[in-house]
């Protein structure tokens, strides 16, 4: 039994000495329930709405008031026209936007009925419906307070607009965030699989003395997989339009040319895994852990990032799955141009760039060494 004991405190010493071993047992059950504690609710919060209000009288400042006194909306900006809130939906600023009308306190007052309009981007259709019965609660609270002591009742007719998705069709936030997820999770996975798998048969140093430069080689490796996953991008659009009808709005080939950018980002960080790790089971488990749970959790596509604390939202900007989710939703769905969506596209290129330099640098000092 003492041998028994001395081989239990043996293996205590073994786990102590271990970094990455304590980094596993006590750092990620910590940082996943603060994660997951955060991001995994499906409330909205902090969401940026705008107000049209060419009245501004005190009934519609009292309204704007207790929506930005709640914890579910932030007053991004007052807009004047109708014009601005189209514009402002198109560059993504907003989520929703109130509308009322010029007359809207004389109304209330003298025929005890007046209109409101709340106009919702649903291109994330369960977010568009929940903002909307949270402003609505809000507005029909206001409405209560001024039926107190009064006879005749006071009512505000709620009129509903739903932007890009009428119907409320789930496919329209479903689509663009299983294509960042596909393409983010197999073009990393199979390319880092891919190299790693030549280190470990030694295969790879036969490679290196070949006459190819070694950026050729590894280019050589890369293209199969881009090939394949425009193949993935062109089955799930076919499916969407064809299957689950729904209707590309912009334009085909940007399309397509930033799917292929994004593609390329991937790749490029499955390089950089692939020149870091020295097995697959590593590899995979990096792309895996490394990749789905930021795209699940920082794309925007399950969670609302602005739910998220602050260091959570900045940390979800380093989540290149993000950035293509905002394109594929504002081409697909919104049908818009490349100048509302050349900030993303600048980001994507940049995170290129840089996957592949240190891929590359990190490549060339294992060749030295």
């Amino acid at each position: 039994m003492h041998q028994f004991w001395s081989f239990v405190r043996k293996e205590f010493f073994h786990i102590w000495r271990d970094k990455q071993t304590l980094l596993i047992l006590f750092g990620m059950p910590i940082a996943q329930i603060m994660i997951f504690g955060f991001a995994l609710t499906n409330e909205v919060k902090n969401a940026r709405i705008a107000v049209l209000d060419p009245s501004r009288d005190i009934a519609t400042q009292t309204i704007t008031a207790q929506l930005e006194a709640s914890r579910y909306f932030d007053i991004e900006q007052e807009i004047r026209s109708p014009q601005e809130v189209e514009a402002a939906f198109r560059q993504g600023i907003i989520r929703l936007a109130l509308v009322f009308p010029a007359s809207f306190r004389q109304d209330l007052l003298q025929q005890h009925h007046a209109q409101v309009q709340l106009i919702a981007d649903a291109s994330d259709p369960n977010t568009a419906t929940t903002l909307i019965q949270y402003a609505q609660a809000v507005i029909r609270d206001y409405a209560a307070t001024l039926q107190a002591g009064k006879k005749e009742p006071y009512r505000i007719q709620l009129e509903t607009r739903m932007l890009y998705n009428p119907q409320l069709k789930g496919a329209y936030n479903f689509v663009p965030g299983v294509m960042s997820m596909i393409l983010m999770l197999v073009c990393t996975l199979m390319t880092s699989i891919a190299i790693v798998r030549e280190k470990e048969k030694g295969t790879m140093e036969i490679l290196l003395a070949s006459p190819m430069q070694p950026l050729k080689i590894i280019l050589a490796k890369a293209i199969p997989y881009l090939v394949l996953s425009m193949v993935n991008v062109a089955s799930i659009l076919l499916l969407s339009v064809f299957v689950l009808q729904l209707p590309i709005a912009g334009s085909l080939g940007l399309l397509i040319g930033e799917s292929m950018l994004f593609t390329i980002t991937a790749l490029s960080l499955g390089l950089l895994v692939s020149s870091v790790t020295a097995s697959q089971q590593v590899a995979m488990l990096i792309s895996l852990m490394g990749m789905f749970l930021p795209t699940l959790m920082f794309s925007g596509f399950m969670f609302p990032i602005e739910n998220m604390p602050r260091p959570l939202q900045v940390m979800s900007n380093i989540v290149p799955a993000k950035w293509y989710f905002i394109i594929v939703k504002s081409v697909m769905i919104k049908g818009l141009g490349l100048e509302a969506i050349w900030k993303e596209t600048l980001i994507l290129l940049g995170m290129t760039l840089f996957f592949l330099a240190l891929s590359l640098k990190k490549f060339n000092i294992r060749l030295s060494s």
